[in-house]
């Protein structure tokens, strides 16, 4: 499996900004709030600055784990995709065999997933079901409660 993660332009662009804000407007802040420690006088004991520093470490780890995405970031144009298979970028109405509910969802990108807008990424146990799957297929989705078929009825990139 390659380490790539695919992208619309918009998650892309998304994600370049939010690596420049925590560069620049994130180190800013945390540098600002240790020094504001530091005045506070005794250092051993002095919780501010304990967090401050906590805080300085995770915005760090944040930024080597956004540059890690970015560096292998790839943007998928949905017009060079085949709409025949459910892919990333794929819009795909399902119906639950069960109750026959249809639900329509985008697959994304882990970093892109959005429930409240239908993004749901390729790594959740639905997108993991979905993949490959061509319309008419039934999909297996492996939960804690049992497993889910669902029906795939539609399959677009619009």
């Amino acid at each position: 499996m390659s380490n790539y993660t695919y992208l619309t332009q918009e998650g892309y662009d998304r994600l370049k900004a939010d690596l420049e804000k925590l560069k620049t407007d994130g180190r800013q802040e945390v540098a600002k709030a240790i020094a504001e420690a530091r005045e506070k006088g005794d250092l051993s004991e002095n919780a501010e600055y304990d967090a401050a520093k906590d805080a300085q470490g995770l915005l760090e780890m944040r930024i080597n784990e956004l540059e890690k995405t970015y560096a292998n970031a790839r943007v998928l144009d949905a017009s060079q995709l085949d709409d025949s298979r459910v892919t990333v970028l794929s819009k795909v109405t399902i119906k639950n065999k069960k109750t026959k509910k249809e639900i329509t969802y985008q697959l994304v990108a882990h970093t892109e997933a959005d429930l409240k807008n239908k993004k749901i990424s390729v790594k959740s146990p639905i997108g993991e079901g979905l993949l490959g799957k061509e319309v008419g297929d039934t999909a297996v989705v492996h939960t804690p409660n049992g497993d889910i078929e669902f029906e795939v009825m539609n399959i677009s990139l619009t």
